[in-house]
């Protein structure tokens, strides 16, 4: 499991540019599924059957896109400019490495030296227009040779462990890709349809697309999500903790989550001796939001990991809670699948 997810993550996918996550999962679900497709807007869309042919019912997703940089101008001096690609705190930008394009072009991200800022400029966080981003060229001719206005570059891909816990960027949503890839590669007790979807750090825009051409009745999305349970931040503040179990949803910034299948996914750890958390304030969003409201209405539910430094390239997450995770949604398809 970690292995695979290690795997994933040093892949570059940020949203727009999924392709590479896109084609590394299709390599690896291939054998398993029955019907693999993907949408207009790049969704990967992989059906399996289960001892149960309930069709479209049950539906999994998480999302391939992780956040990123898209250059936006050339200057003079081959330096180049940028601007976010989904929610980056600027703060976690100056000194990174990052990878520019499908060729990893690599660049660090600058900013004025220190001993050139004043005071003032020194208690503010900078602003993204007085970044640039250095690769290694003196002109606008040679950076041109090399990059284009709207190429995108992703964090760099090291994953270090330490302790119970590994370091790495794309925790989110990577994470959810895995356990959905374990999932295929089991014999499934009903008929699940498993979405990786695109475009969800930039609004959720994938998910509209696909969960009105497949028309669950019931959708998991499972993801990673904001922990903030560190050194100076106020108690009730500190959303999840790494190493406390999944996170079950019972509502973010987007979603109020179906309270039955919520209760389900509860009473279900409960008996297993999976250790679980909820979410001490509301905060992030998922696709369920968009799924949530597609035709008449879908159930939704969630199981995410904590990660601290979400959104970041250092995001820290915990290994068992990824395996508590694969546990508690295979044994959701079995509840589901008793149901029927």
């Amino acid at each position: 499991m970690l292995n695979l997810l290690k795997q994933l993550c040093a892949l570059n996918g940020v949203s727009s540019w999924e392709d590479e996550v896109r084609d590394f999962i299709v390599e690896q679900v291939r054998p398993y599924a029955d019907s693999i497709r993907v949408d207009a807007l790049g969704n990967l869309i992989v059906f399996k059957h289960g001892k149960i042919h309930s069709g479209n019912d049950l539906l999994f997703s998480a999302h391939m896109d992780e956040v990123g940089l898209m250059i936006t101008r050339i200057e003079e001096d081959g330096c180049l400019r940028f601007d976010s690609v989904g929610g980056i705190d600027r703060r976690v930008l100056i000194g990174k490495q990052v990878f520019i394009g499908k060729d990893r072009l690599p660049g660090v991200i600058g900013f004025k030296p220190i001993h050139l800022t004043t005071r003032e400029e020194r208690r503010q966080v900078p602003k993204m227009e007085d970044l640039y981003l250095d690769i290694g060229v003196d002109s606008k001719e040679e950076a041109e040779k090399l990059v284009s206005r709207g190429d995108v570059a992703a964090f760099g891909p090291e994953w270090v462990d330490f302790g119970s816990r590994f370091k790495a960027k794309a925790i989110d949503d990577r994470v959810g890709c895995a356990v959905m890839i374990k999932l295929l590669q089991e014999d499934l007790p009903m008929d699940c349809t498993f979405v990786f979807s695109v475009q969800e750090e930039v609004g959720t825009r994938g998910a509209f697309a696909y969960a009105f051409s497949v028309k669950p009745k019931i959708a998991v999305v499972v993801e990673g999500t904001t922990a903030a349970d560190l050194p100076g931040v106020p108690e009730r503040q500190q959303v999840c903790f790494p190493g406390q179990g999944p996170v079950i949803s019972m509502i973010d910034g987007g979603t109020i989550y179906d309270r039955g299948l919520f209760e389900t996914l509860r009473d279900l750890a409960n008996a297993n001796d999976i250790p679980w958390q909820v979410k001490h304030m509301v905060a992030g969003g998922t696709d369920a939001r968009t799924i949530q409201r597609s035709r008449e209405g879908v159930r939704v539910t969630g199981i995410s990991a904590a990660v601290r430094n979400i959104h970041s390239p250092s995001s820290v997450a915990d290994r068992n809670d990824v395996e508590y995770m694969l546990k508690l949604a295979r044994l959701f398809i079995q509840a589901m699948a008793e149901e029927y």
